[in-house]
């Protein structure tokens, strides 16, 4: 699925989640929070790219992933650093970090058709070094650890949507980022339902703001605001670890931006 935040529609986004109140949060709660909602959405993909070819929609759009890759390129991450797609969907990404030369490269989802997707991809383009695995983010195996980078385009938003208990399951998320990253390993998040100084506060503990990466503006009624957010966040050892401070919206009120809610 792609967003308008690059370039995406994001017509499905705003049909399913007009629904219901917000939540403590100020989410509304959304089918696009569940795993039923996926599945059936990989089990399409899954069935228009076995008839048509069809790799199905890149999250975020192309220039996303293009965002991410320049920024491994700048720093000069080596090719051999593993690297752990969170919610890897099609795998489109994931092919594009093989082409540009990456070796250790890991797509996980909870979606079993969207495994069987991105291995269908992958196999069409030809490339044997990419992990695949059927992961739930909130409950990972023990398996699963030690990456250098870890990346989210849209998972942990999905989870912010999640009708049951969305709050409790995105501070599970921060404490299994934790356990997968290694020190000083760098996480890059790109979304549409968090502004900047929200990420902040949500991976608040164990890690500290590394870079925000460029990404689109828009205007509205007088007012302007980026399409997205994109972060890289580094983790800290646990005698440097940072806080960042949470910085309230009065009562009732959310940053303007483009998002899922």
């Amino acid at each position: 699925m792609s967003w308008d935040a690059d370039g995406g529609s994001g017509a499905e986004v705003a049909a399913l989640s007009d629904k219901g109140s917000p939540g403590e949060d100020g989410f509304v709660p959304s089918a696009l929070g569940t795993r039923e909602h996926w599945d059936a959405v990989y089990e399409r993909e899954l069935q228009t790219f076995r008839e048509f070819g069809d790799t199905g929609e890149i999250w975020f759009g192309e220039e996303s992933m293009n965002r991410l890759i320049r920024w491994m390129q700048k720093h000069k991450i080596p090719l051999d650093a593993s690297v752990l797609d969170i919610g890897t969907g099609n795998g489109v990404f994931l092919v594009e970090l093989a082409k540009f030369g990456f070796s250790d490269i890991t797509g996980i989802d909870y979606s079993p058709s969207a495994i069987q997707l991105s291995g269908s991809v992958i196999e069409k383009e030809g490339l044997s070094n990419i992990k695949l695995k059927v992961e739930d983010f909130l409950n990972l195996s023990t398996q699963l650890s030690g990456f250098h980078i870890c990346i989210d385009k849209g998972t942990f938003d999905a989870i912010s949507l999640n009708p049951d208990n969305a709050i409790e399951k995105r501070k599970q998320y921060v404490k299994s980022l934790s356990r997968v990253l290694k020190v000083k390993g760098f996480f890059l998040i790109t979304s549409c339902n968090w502004t900047k100084e929200e990420l902040l506060n949500e991976f608040s503990e164990g890690f500290e703001l590394f870079e925000e990466l460029p990404t689109p503006k828009f205007s509205f009624g007088g007012r302007s605001g980026n399409s997205v957010a994109a972060l890289v966040f580094q983790k800290m050892e646990l005698t440097t670890l940072g806080h960042f401070p949470e910085r309230p919206h009065p009562k009732g009120e959310r940053p303007m931006r483009s998002c899922f809610c």
